[in-house]
């Protein structure tokens, strides 16, 4: 069976779930060690956290964690590689991996994994911007999740 989600008003919400997202944000800020220190906290029953901790998110949280690939050619000069990390950089994007190819008649192919739920834009804004940078040849997005 397909899971099925739902945005639920915080005021109809159990309190089990309620306290589960409060002490998820004491860990997240740091302001909790552990997960029991957390619960006792906000006085909920370790296994109540367990039982809800992987099913409730914030809804601004939802659209977070979305990953892209991005495949270019670059010129084998000075400085286009640092550019383009630049740009990603000034976008809003947190590159996770990277990987390039050794350069072959003057020319590199780079594999960059990065974090776009920061993007101050669309992707394809970026992939726009990237595309006009001195030195790349081609960009193109080779997945998303």
């Amino acid at each position: 069976m397909a899971e099925r989600y739902y945005a639920v008003r915080e005021d109809l919400l159990p309190e089990g779930i309620l306290k589960t997202e409060q002490a998820k944000e004491l860990l997240r800020r740091g302001e909790a060690a552990t997960v029991h220190e957390a619960a006792e906290r906000v006085g909920l029953s370790r296994s109540a956290f367990y039982k809800y901790k992987d099913g409730v998110y914030p809804l601004e949280q939802t659209g977070r964690e979305r990953i892209a690939t991005v495949s270019m050619d670059l010129e084998h000069r000075s400085g286009v590689l640092s550019k383009v990390l630049g740009t990603l950089a000034a976008s809003g994007g947190n590159v996770l991996t990277i990987s390039q190819s050794i350069p072959l008649q003057g020319m590199a192919n780079v594999v960059v994994t990065l974090d776009t739920s920061g993007l101050a834009g669309a992707l394809a804004e970026l992939i726009d911007g990237l595309k006009r940078l001195d030195g790349v040849k081609r960009t193109t997005i080779v997945g998303r999740s």
